[in-house]
């Protein structure tokens, strides 16, 4: 496994393209798009102001970005650089905005989640959907495009609605069995809505796309829940990363609990392979130092003795929102391995491309990819994805 330089970044905003050609990043105002195989850059975008959030089309072509604080998105087009669109949600402000899946629709969020607008890149039209929840993930789109789920509010209960994407139509309409819903997400194959209840109560709901409850999953109680969810590619299984430093994995065919991982500061099995970052200095011919070519290792792995203690952050018990808790899942696309995150390490989050072959690893100011070229490399990613 190989590690490229360190590039700075802002906000934690570092985005690869869904068809894994390309990885944007921003600093401050600006939007550097670059290469993924040689990280050299592609496009470089000036926005008006601070960007506080990025995201791709479904088909790698535009660029989303959002400025919260003025109100304001500017898509960008990678095809056509000189080309570009400018969407101001004025005095209703904004707090959130996504793509649709088919690329050509942004959904914005107003201040106060009074609605939810569907602007036109293609008609110009407009269109608004009311009541919209907010919670840590209140829209989700079926992976297929054809339907978007929104979580609500209405009169102090929770419901969920289902809406054809098409012409953004109600399909659906139906209430969740929760107190305070935190949010939803459809599985890959489009046949089940996942939805969870506040952190102070453990609970994930299934629906099936009537509206109907497939099963309920509890792992305790009385104690701070869920912080994390997350649908591997094949639908097959869902997983849970929890406030107890814990990640469960339900299988689709009983949504019962198939396994759990956990994040322990000490690796003292014997039958577990700990890999240690070690610095690596490459030499060419006759003890010259080597010309480096782009993803130039500058580091290597070896394996650690056991047992072995973990660096971990101590959280601030007197503060709000501790840094406890698994709050970052990320399966790899043949659904054959998860990376997870828990609130005491360096890393603060972390995405795949669809190639499956690198990691993008971000923290506050900067980002750097690890690459998997080996079947050692992808091993080590294994090991990485257990305890990261």
């Amino acid at each position: 496994m190989n590690f490229s330089e360190v590039f700075k970044l802002s906000n934690q905003l570092c985005k690869f393209s869904p068809d894994g050609k390309y990885l944007a990043s921003c600093v401050q105002y600006r939007l550097v798009v670059r290469e993924v195989g040689s990280l050299q850059i592609l496009q470089l975008y000036s926005c008006l102001d601070q960007i506080q959030h990025v995201e791709w089309s479904a088909d790698s072509l535009f660029i989303l970005c959002a400025m919260y604080k003025r109100g304001l998105v500017q898509v960008w087009s990678l095809e056509q650089p000189e080309w570009h669109c400018r969407i101001d949600e004025g005095s209703a402000g904004l707090v959130a905005s996504c793509w649709s899946p088919d690329g050509r629709h942004i959904l914005n969020t107003t201040e106060f989640h009074l609605r939810v607008t569907v602007w036109s890149l293609c008609t110009k039209s407009v269109s608004y959907i009311k009541y919209p929840k907010a919670c840590q993930q209140g829209i989700s789109f079926s992976r297929d495009g054809r339907y978007l789920a929104l979580a609500e509010r209405r009169d102090c209960k929770d419901y969920v609605s289902i809406f054809v994407c098409s012409d953004w139509q109600l399909l659906r309409h139906f209430d969740t069995d929760t107190q305070d819903l935190a949010g939803i997400e459809w599985a890959p194959n489009g046949c089940v809505l996942a939805a969870w209840d506040t952190c102070l109560e453990y609970k994930v709901l299934l629906y099936s796309l009537d509206g109907r409850l497939l099963a309920t999953y509890c792992a305790y109680e009385w104690s701070l829940g869920i912080k994390s969810v997350a649908w591997s590619p094949s639908s097959q299984f869902l997983a849970v990363g929890s406030y107890d430093g814990k990640v469960r994995i339900l299988n689709h065919v009983t949504w019962k609990m198939l396994t759990e991982f956990g994040h322990p500061a000490a690796i003292s099995d014997p039958r577990v392979v700990v890999y240690k970052e070690a610095e690596k200095s490459p030499r060419g011919a006759l003890g010259r130092p080597a010309c480096p070519p782009p993803r130039a290792a500058e580091s290597k792995y070896e394996i650690a003795a056991v047992p072995v203690s973990l660096q971990t952050l101590k959280p601030a018990a007197d503060r709000a929102n501790p840094k406890i808790g698994v709050g970052a899942l990320a399966f790899s696309p043949d659904s054959y391995f998860l990376a997870t995150r828990n609130g005491d390490f360096q890393v603060l989050s972390l995405c795949w491309p669809v190639t499956g072959d690198s990691l993008a690893l971000l923290s506050k100011d900067h980002f750097c990819l690890c690459f998997l070229e080996t079947e050692d490399g992808a091993d080590a990613l294994g090991q990485l994805g257990d305890h990261t």
